[in-house]
């Protein structure tokens, strides 16, 4: 029998509460893998993570190279010298970087080098040229060296056949100078996840668009886009809804049919307009969970339709965001199988006041440093995220607890 909106929106009203930690487990178990791989331009590959080992094909350097100007001499042949008692070599050429030049050793010679040039082979040290007399065809050293000083030696980077980065690798910038150093110009990642986003609301306005009276642009969306898109992940679709039940459940199955996990803003709560959670029920979405023993976002919301997760999330820009954070890095983490990808969550000593005793988990926006965290923010209502700016992570506060500067307090990072 179809139920009505009204009886499905009663039917959600009495879900029980889940802890944030229940709310997650739910939805990873439901999480689809993303294992599909493609070929991409290495600059391209950043944030993206490698779906192969990938070893380095040379060394580098790949020749041994001066570390300075000076000269390649033999430290046996100027074991004596000093500025008292200079010894000279012939000097037999100049060797600059790029360049391919042979000079064979020969017992007393040198052989004049810039920094990053080849070093002939049976010469292994350099002189920098401050110590020297800057000679030409003979050249005064006035300062003995080690084997080996100012040389860099081959492979002293990378050697050939090193593991540069080891499948399921998260792709940082280190690691693409590290594979350009080696020549490698494509690399084999898995697909972008890709993400739909959702903004339900008749007062929505595109940002771009005259603002009419009544109306808000939608912030929430961008936002989160641009949090996701900073970590590589492709944002498939992003429209806002009008809230028209019949609009609505097109837009969702639109949404899902180009991506791997849709997020929806708004319209989660119980009031006469938030129709997100009966529209999943009557398209036969499963709910995972309603409601999330935290503040902000307790009508946080869960379903699966069609195998892809649908996580709803409110209309209040904080309370989205936070809850965002809270859920979709580990999510994240799970389709792509990188721990990488979760958010950093620590411990650190509150250095401001905070008064409020909470009935519920409360994530309290807030900046960490050294070991301390701060509250820079004066207004802590959901609706405002002017003061995100002054803040790096959120206090995760337990229910009902009451906490004084000095104690310790859990924290979760922004990514």
């Amino acid at each position: 029998m179809n139920m009505t909106l009204q009886e499905i929106q009663e039917t959600l009203k009495i879900l029980d509460s889940l802890d944030i930690e229940e709310c997650l487990g739910l939805m990873q178990e439901r999480m689809q893998p993303k294992l599909t791989d493609m070929e991409i331009e290495l600059l391209q590959s950043c944030g993206m993570v490698t779906s192969e080992n990938i070893y380095a094909r040379m060394s580098v350097p790949p020749f041994p190279k001066s570390a300075m100007d000076g000269y390649a001499v033999c430290a046996e042949d100027i074991e004596e010298a000093s500025h008292d008692t200079p010894v000279i070599l012939k000097v037999q050429g100049e060797i600059l970087a790029g360049d391919y030049k042979e000079f064979p050793y020969h017992k007393n010679t040198a052989v004049r080098v810039m920094t990053g040039a080849m070093i002939p082979q049976g010469y292994d040290a350099v002189v920098r040229q401050e110590d020297t007399d800057y000679g030409e065809e003979q050249v005064q050293i006035y300062a003995s060296v080690r084997p080996y000083m100012n040389y860099c030696k081959a492979g002293e980077d990378i050697r050939k056949g090193q593991l540069l980065a080891a499948k399921d690798t998260r792709i940082e910038p280190v690691h693409i100078g590290l594979l350009a150093s080696v020549g490698i110009d494509k690399v084999r990642v898995y697909e972008p996840v890709k993400v739909a986003i959702l903004s339900t609301g008749t007062e929505l306005c595109t940002i771009g668009q005259p603002l009419s009276e009544g109306k808000i642009y939608n912030n929430i969306a961008y936002l989160l886009a641009a949090a996701m898109q900073k970590q590589g992940v492709q944002i498939s679709f992003m429209e806002t809804c009008a809230d028209e039940e019949s609009l609505l459940a097109q837009k969702i199955q639109d949404a899902l049919e180009v991506s791997d996990l849709l997020i929806t803003t708004g319209a989660v709560s119980v009031g006469k307009k938030d129709i997100v959670p009966a529209v999943l029920g009557q398209i036969g979405a499963q709910i995972l969970f309603r409601r999330a023993n935290i503040q902000p976002g307790t009508p946080t919301t869960a379903s699966v339709y069609q195998d892809k997760l649908i996580l709803s999330l409110s209309g209040n820009p904080y309370a989205a965001y936070a809850n965002f954070e809270l859920y979709f890095w580990p999510l994240l983490a799970s389709m792509l199988h990188n721990a990488a990808y979760d958010v950093k969550v620590d411990t650190a000593i509150l250095q401001s006041e905070y008064t409020k005793v909470n009935k519920m988990r409360r994530l309290i926006r807030a900046r960490a440093q050294d070991g301390y965290v701060y509250l820079p923010a004066q207004v802590h209502a959901s609706s405002v995220i002017n003061n995100l700016l002054e803040c790096n992570c959120m206090i995760d506060l337990e229910a009902n607890r009451k906490v004084s500067i000095g104690d310790t307090v859990k924290i979760r990072y922004f990514k």
